[in-house]
């Protein structure tokens, strides 16, 4: 889980909060100034790198960018939303609770769902390698990348979709 951090500023000894690390730069020449934490937590409490890192760039809610896995689109897919559900994904609940809200852009990647509901067998699938080739993981990753690059920019990302919205499927 990544979170990108548009417009902050990028003093970032302390950004990091609780087992985290940040970097930042100016995206492009003339482009925005981007810091991102890279929680070194498990991504269950991923909040608690992120929270603190939110209030130290004294950012609004709607400026938090998360980059996450999603079991509930197939592997490839790569969307974006703005809050909705947490479908049980830890990381998210760990999210909400520290930045106080579940309205944070969300660029959602799809790495499928095993075919069993069992607990267990869904966090071994989530938390083991990749059955796809490495081609195909690439391809995922220069796709979700890609993503985010044009929500940081603020240009129409590709699958978006608005929460509630019942021809995206997205209304959980």
């Amino acid at each position: 889980m990544r979170a990108a951090v548009p417009g902050a500023s990028l003093g970032l000894g302390a950004a990091a909060g609780d087992g985290g690390s940040a970097a930042g730069a100016p995206l492009g020449a003339d482009g925005p100034r981007v810091a991102v934490l890279c929680p070194q937590t498990y991504m269950n409490d991923a909040g608690r790198s992120v929270g603190p890192a939110r209030g130290a760039f004294k950012l609004p809610l709607e400026r938090v960018l998360v980059v996450h896995d999603e079991i509930d689109l197939p592997f490839g897919e790569v969307r974006t939303r703005v809050g909705g559900g947490l479908a049980g994904h830890n990381g998210l609940k760990s999210l909400k609770r520290e930045l106080g809200g579940a309205d944070f852009t969300r660029v959602r990647v799809g790495v499928g769902r095993p075919d069993s509901t069992d607990p267990e067998i869904v966090s071994a699938y989530v938390l083991g390698r990749f059955r796809q080739d490495r081609e195909q993981v690439r391809e995922l990753v220069e796709r979700a990348s890609e993503q985010v690059e044009r929500v940081v920019l603020g240009a129409p990302a590709l699958g978006a979709s608005v929460p509630g919205d019942a021809a995206s499927g997205e209304g959980r």
